[in-house]
């Protein structure tokens, strides 16, 4: 066992081994630094060679795998450090005031609630526990409050089917223990659930398979056989891919031929297209968080192009475009999220959660789209200060409510 494991005692008295990690939030700042990253992977491969069973440095070398864009090396890493080793800790940044145990899942960083960044400058001592199945209290090290990690995915749906039920009678209090109910919020289960609502509106989306799509291509089968309604231009997407992978919009039957033989897959996302552009041809696209309830807003993109993210909107270019997320940012709550209250309320009731996030916009009529919900949204402050300086202020908010829910739920007084 590594050398960089801390012995902690559960409630029960038993000793459980926790090996220490640097955490993403450190290991993501990082790869920004090139030198700084390149010591730090150096440091990671000498600990690992030096003691195979060092763990928690090849848990850290799999999140700069995964960091730095080799995917699939960095998943393999991961699962192999986890086999070995199932709970990792990553120390508060402050005097520590709260031990927070997270259930997680192996994956790549949109698999679970971005938990580290999110208390990232905390007093709050984070440990992960990778889980495959319902997680024993005598097994767990010592924490105040608990935390139910795990996003909505394909891969993760059996394991939160499993966890249905399972944290009840959790001797901590668990946040987000509705494992259930986040299984469900599938792109087409979220859709379904807001379909005719007067405040939400969710674009149309069929979860099909393979064959399907292949008989939309070869004209053989209607789009309205799919979806009542649904018409060209549509979306396409594979099952399980984010930030926009092998996403396009298609224009007739010809183009969903063409997009299938570049796009292999067993399962894919038909969604109807909404042109959500403003006036001036532009497109928005707001990251909010609901933390109990009350809503955060986490960046706002706009772009030219239809299909925005963050990174392809090019923020960091246009000034412009950089004091409207900011004139956003400071009006938010008095704007945006008192316009769409009802839809936030609906939201909140129908995802009884303490911490998820939406991907959304506005209609032209007023309402407002929303394209994902989910608890594994990306959400950090790593936008340099000098670019954007009025994001610090709006993330320290964010954090400072999602640390303020921990100590809440756990009876711990905040330092």
């Amino acid at each position: 066992m590594s050398t960089s494991t801390r012995r902690l005692a559960t409630a029960e008295d038993t000793h459980v081994l926790v090996a220490e990690s640097l955490g993403l939030a450190h290991l993501a700042r990082a790869v920004g630094d090139p030198p700084r990253a390149q010591a730090i992977w150096e440091g990671l491969v000498a600990r690992a060679t030096a003691n195979p069973g060092d763990s928690a440095a090849f848990l850290d070398l799999a999140t700069l795998l995964i960091a730095t864009g080799d995917r699939e090396k960095g998943l393999e890493v991961q699962a192999a450090a986890v086999a070995d080793h199932q709970l990792y800790r990553r120390a508060a940044a402050r005097t520590p005031t709260l031990r927070l145990l997270a259930f997680t899942t192996l994956g790549d960083f949109t698999a679970n609630a971005p938990l580290d960044f999110l208390l990232e400058d905390s007093g709050v001592e984070l440990i992960n526990w990778y889980v495959d199945g319902p997680p024993s209290p005598g097994a767990a090290p010592e924490h105040d409050v608990a935390f139910l990690a795990i996003g909505e995915s394909a891969e993760a749906e059996p394991l939160l089917q499993r966890l249905e039920g399972a944290l009840a009678a959790w001797p901590r209090p668990v946040l987000n223990a509705r494992p259930g109910l986040i299984a469900g919020m599938t792109r087409d289960g979220v859709a379904d659930r807001f379909v005719g609502h007067p405040a939400v509106f969710c674009p149309t989306v069929r979860r099909v398979g393979r064959e399907t799509v292949q008989a939309l291509a070869h004209g053989t089968r209607p789009l309205a056989d799919v979806a009542q309604g649904l018409n060209f231009p549509v979306i396409l997407r594979p099952v399980g891919t984010h930030a926009g992978h092998g996403m396009a919009k298609l224009s007739s039957p010809a183009e969903i031929g063409a997009y299938l033989a570049e796009h292999m897959a067993a399962e894919y996302y038909v969604t109807a297209f909404h042109d959500y552009s403003g006036a001036d041809g532009l497109f928005r696209k707001l990251r909010v968080v609901f933390i109990q309830g009350r809503p955060f807003l986490a960046h706002m993109a706009v772009s030219e192009n239809w299909m925005v993210h963050y990174l392809n909107a090019r923020m960091d270019e246009s000034e412009a475009k950089r004091a409207e997320e900011a004139a956003m940012m400071a009006s938010f709550d008095d704007g945006f999220a008192a316009r769409h209250a009802e839809a936030f309320k609906a939201l909140c009731e129908t995802y009884p959660l303490d911490y998820f996030g939406i991907d959304c916009a506005e209609t032209a009529d007023g309402r407002l789209v929303v394209f994902e919900a989910d608890v594994a949204m990306i959400v950090h402050a790593m936008d340099p200060a000098d670019v954007y300086p009025y994001k610090k202020p709006a993330m320290r908010r964010l954090f400072e409510a999602f640390v303020d829910c921990l100590h809440q739920a756990g009876g711990v007084p905040t330092a």
